[in-house]
């Protein structure tokens, strides 16, 4: 029998566009305002991918920068994992196309795709691909290029998103006080139109008629959203700690998807912990989706504030309706 191995996060990434679009860039474009965007977001600034690159150019920066902070060789790689719901084509799978820029040709690789919970998603199944046995090294990349999906003549959505891909590198380790404690994934599909683009897949293929009425964009109901997040981001830390008999002030460290500043003020003001406890850059970066939390882990690491030892709680949620957290000892 296989014994049962920790997953540990060994090397981290990420890749960001070069372009910066800021409120003011987009009070020329829409009915809007520095001061209302900021108020009701907590965005000043968010990243737009050049013309010309692709979800697979961003992945590619951000999973070359993980291998390289975690020593291992894209040769050595048992299954590459993407986070998205921008990939490059209906098929084949960034991933695929990933596998191929990396030349990891031992790996297996699909996406998944799981709105903005996307890379909590993706980071529990390289766990229990690992945990059971079966692998020992697993890519895990979170990535979205939202702004090809945004309607630019919408002022209450095109002020939210920006572009950007995080990556972790998922390893076997034997020791016990280190890596993955637990995780949980949810969700509720009564949610599904809260948050979708309506045309484009099979149910309506593109034509004139999607085209022309603006339907390949991202839709979404804000005030519905807010309500389903701050309810199940609370929820959902609890749960999970749980599972090690822990309570809040506990954590070192709370990652929670960068969706929008209040929702992360309000879960910091109700749990009563201290604001150096909840990393962010949503001001800098707006939602990037399925890559706020591989970011922000990355920015924490790099800044010497996430250290070996720490208790991180990770916390999503997004379209779907999708939610999930992840409880793990750095």
């Amino acid at each position: 029998m296989i014994k049962p191995c920790n997953s540990i996060i060994t090397g981290t990434g990420a890749a960001l566009p070069d372009q910066v679009i800021t409120n003011r860039d987009l009070e020329e474009m829409v009915e809007t305002n520095n001061e209302w965007i900021v108020s009701r977001t907590g965005i000043r600034e968010r990243r737009k991918l050049e013309a010309g690159l692709s979800n697979a150019d961003l992945s590619e920066r951000a999973a070359r920068e993980a291998l390289s902070r975690a020593g291992v060789d894209p040769a050595e790689l048992d299954m590459i994992l993407v986070a998205t719901v921008t990939p490059d084509h209906h098929t084949p799978s960034t991933s695929c196309i990933l596998q191929a820029r990396l030349e990891a040709f031992k790996a297996g690789a699909m996406d998944i795709s799981a709105g903005c919970t996307g890379f909590i998603y993706a980071l529990s199944v390289a766990h229990q691909f690992i945990y059971s046995g079966a692998y020992r090294k697993v890519l895990v990349v979170g990535v979205e290029i939202l702004t090809r999906f945004t309607d630019w003549e919408d002022r209450s959505t095109c002020v939210l998103f920006g572009d950007g891909a995080g990556a972790v590198v998922v390893e076997a380790a034997t020791e016990e006080s280190r890596g993955i404690i637990d995780y949980t994934l949810k969700s509720d599909g009564r949610g599904a139109r809260l948050l979708y683009v309506p045309a484009g897949g099979s149910a309506l293929p593109a034509s004139h008629e999607t085209v022309s009425n603006r339907m390949h964009y991202l839709v979404m109901n804000g005030n519905e959203i807010f309500k389903f997040a701050v309810k199940v981001v609370e929820n959902t830390l609890f749960e999970l700690l749980q599972k090690v008999n822990g309570k809040p002030e506990e954590l070192d460290m709370i990652i929670l998807h960068q969706a929008n500043l209040r929702i992360i003020d309000h879960i910091r003001k109700h749990l009563r912990l201290p604001p150096e406890k909840f990393p962010v850059n949503i001001d800098r970066l707006g939602n990037t989706s399925s890559a706020t939390i591989p970011i922000a882990m990355h920015e924490e690491i790099m800044a010497g504030r996430l250290k070996e030892g720490d208790l991180v709680a990770m916390v999503a949620f997004g379209a779907g309706l999708t939610w999930g957290g992840v409880l793990m000892r750095w």
